[in-house]
């Protein structure tokens, strides 16, 4: 493993939507933890983000398929309690 990985300490469930659980919800439906593993496994410097919500737009699976979102929320309140908040 190279230096730069950074690993978690702690973890945690969201409790109720925001816009930091939008995005993390995305990361983890494509199969990361967060935007910080994103960046490591996909040697990306910027993540595309629509410029009217900031939440993500594309992003790259693990098996080189993408996911592309909508400019709207796509984390149902009943979906919220499955994303993980990673403290590093």
């Amino acid at each position: 493993m190279a230096s730069s990985d950074v690993k978690p300490k702690s973890i945690s469930r969201a409790k109720k939507w925001s816009e930091e659980i939008e995005n993390l919800y995305r990361f983890q439906q494509a199969g990361y933890r967060d935007e910080i593993e994103y960046k490591q496994v996909k040697h990306v410097s910027m993540v595309d983000r629509w410029p009217e919500t900031g939440y993500v737009k594309k992003l790259q699976r693990r098996d080189n398929t993408f996911y592309y979102y909508n400019k709207q929320r796509e984390c149902d309140d009943k979906e919220v309690h499955k994303v993980k908040i990673y403290a590093y």
